[in-house]
Formats: C-alpha cells, structure tokens, sequence
C-alpha cells in the first residue's frame, strides 16, 4: 500500500463527516459563523498535535507536552501581569512575555532531549517524569490559582483578525508550513524519519541520532509555547491545568493522521486533517447538545475504523503484488 493512501483515507473519512454534520443540521454546523469558531478552536490544539507527532516520528513521545507549555505559560504570564502593572510599555510587556513563555518551553524540551537521547532513558519515562515535575513547578509558581490581569492587547493572539482571518489560524497554518519544510525539505527532517526506521543504521550512516532527538524534543517544546500563548489569550488568563485534556487526544490525533506509533512514518497533511476531523466532531456534538465526553467514543471508533481498514488494505495490496511477482 501506498503510504499517501492514508492521508486520502482521511480526507474522506473527514469529508464524509463533514457531509453528514451538514445535513444534519444545516442552518447550525455550515454557517459562517459556526466555521469561524471552529477556526478559532483548533488552531491551539493542532499545534500541540503537530508538536506531538515530531517525538513519535523518532519512535519517541512527549507526555511533558502540556504541562510544558503550562508551566512557561504560567511564569510568563506572571510576569506580564508584574510589568504591567508597574507600567512597563504594553506591547514591550508582551513581546518579553511571549520571549519567556517560548524559552522556558524549549529548555524544557531540551532537557527531555538531553535525558532520552544522552543519558538514555526510555522516551515515556523521561517525559512522564519531567511532566510530573514540570505540573509541580507550575502549582507551586501559581499557588493553583489562575493567573488573570494580562495587558488587552495582548487578547489579539487569540482573538483578534487579519483581513476576516482569526489570527490563531494563521499561526496555525505558519507552523503546519515551517514543520512540513522541516521534516520533508530538510537533511534534519529525513534524519528523523530514519532514526524512527532504524535508530542503529541511522548511527552508522554518520548522523549525530542523539544531536538530531535532542533537536526534536526542543521543537516540540517550543510549539507546545505557542498553543499556550494562544490558550491565555483566548482565555485571558494562565493556569496549570489549562489544555490538561488535549495530551492523550494528541497521541490520538497524530496516531489517526497516519503517523506510525513506532515512528518512522508520518505527514503534517495527515494530523492536519485528523485534527479538523476531531474538531468537526466536537463542534458536531456541542451543536446537537450531545455530552462533549462522547468525542472519545467517537474518535476511539474513527481511530479503530482507520486503522483496521489501512491493515486490511495494505494486506491485501501486499498479496497482490506477491501474485503479481509469481
């Protein structure tokens, strides 16, 4: 089987989805209204997908992904709230917050990185560890509380336009195009597609493995930032649980978008239509007032459908070849 086949899978798995919510209730689920808040939705969530799949690439994961995020979240918020309020310039308050949040992030990941690829610590370990770590920091930074009072302007990162364009989609749609150039233009992109396929022949070809992983896990802290950045705009605010929920739903997601769990194999198009299928199916059941919970079930059944249809058809593309050959 061809390997693009699963991306087109999906685009009809997505398709088929968005038909019926369509039908179903059309002067709800296909107006501009209810797309454009969708457009604001899933920016945040994609990228933490996006940010999720680059470990599983590797053969890795990253369960610190969240709390990572929030963490810097918090401490960068604290510290626009502190320079704000001491009447530090707006927009310099904001750009040394988000400077913060970004850093803190991508030292996180580094430190992941370090303890995975030099120290040699299994990828769910390491991550589960340092996640653990990371969510006290944050309740001990915050005291639990939510951390409120941020500058107005800085409300536009996740609420405001750019020519009708929701600002949170186009840094969405900049990180999609900046990870894509990463993984499939680039000689580090193709080293993290081979380290998934063979850890050990990636090594004796010459490429640093542990220079490569360790660059993985800073990336993928420095995009869980930016999904923060956009949930304390949207929200207005900064808090340790903030996104709690989206960690397993980014293993899913970026499972269902056709990344191989055992790395080696996946494409920024495919989480891209696996996170507008989630997101159509959350919106799907907030309009007919169905229990939110149930987008589990139903992306547990997707994700069981997809991937039991991709093994029957690559099963049975394998034997015909194999009789092609006879």
């Amino acid at each position: 089987m061809k390997k693009t086949s699963k991306e087109r899978t999906l685009i009809v798995v997505f398709i088929v989805i968005f038909l019926v919510l369509t039908f179903l209730s059309p002067d709800k689920f296909l107006t501009v209204k209810n797309i454009r808040s969708m457009a604001f939705q899933f920016p945040e969530f994609g990228i933490f997908a996006l940010a999720m799949m680059v470990t599983i690439l590797t053969g890795g994961i990253n369960l610190s992904l969240v709390t990572t995020a929030t963490m810097g979240g918090v401490i960068s918020a604290l510290i626009m709230v502190k320079l704000y309020q001491n009447g530090v310039n707006e927009t310099l308050t904001i750009i040394i917050a988000i400077l913060t949040a970004m850093v803190i992030s991508t030292l996180c990941g580094l430190l992941n990185g370090y303890v995975i690829a030099y120290i040699g610590a299994a990828a769910m370990m390491a991550t589960l560890g340092t996640a653990t770590l990371f969510e006290g920091v944050g309740l001990y930074i915050s005291k639990g509380n939510s951390i409120s009072g941020l500058p107005t302007a800085f409300y536009w990162f996740g609420n405001g336009t750019v020519f009708g364009i929701p600002v949170p989609m186009i840094i969405f749609i900049i990180v999609a195009v900046v990870t894509y150039i990463l993984l499939e233009r680039t000689p580090w992109g193709q080293s993290v597609y081979m380290i998934g396929c063979n850890k050990k022949a990636t090594m004796y070809s010459g490429i640093n493995v542990n220079k490569v992983v360790l660059g993985v896990y800073m990336y993928s802290g420095f995009l869980g930032s930016l999904a923060m950045i956009i949930m304390m705009s949207r929200y207005n605010s900064a808090r340790v649980d903030y996104g709690s929920s989206y960690l397993m739903q980014t293993v899913a997601t970026a499972v269902l978008g056709g990344t191989a769990i055992s790395g080696g194999y996946g494409k920024v198009i495919g989480v891209v239509i696996a996170v507008a299928i989630m997101q159509s199916i959350s919106t799907g059941l907030n309009i007919f007032g169905l229990d939110r919970s149930l987008t589990n079930v139903i992306t547990g059944c997707i994700l069981v459908g997809v991937l039991t249809l991709n093994f029957i058809t690559g099963n049975f593309n394998l034997k015909i070849k194999k009789l092609l050959k006879q």
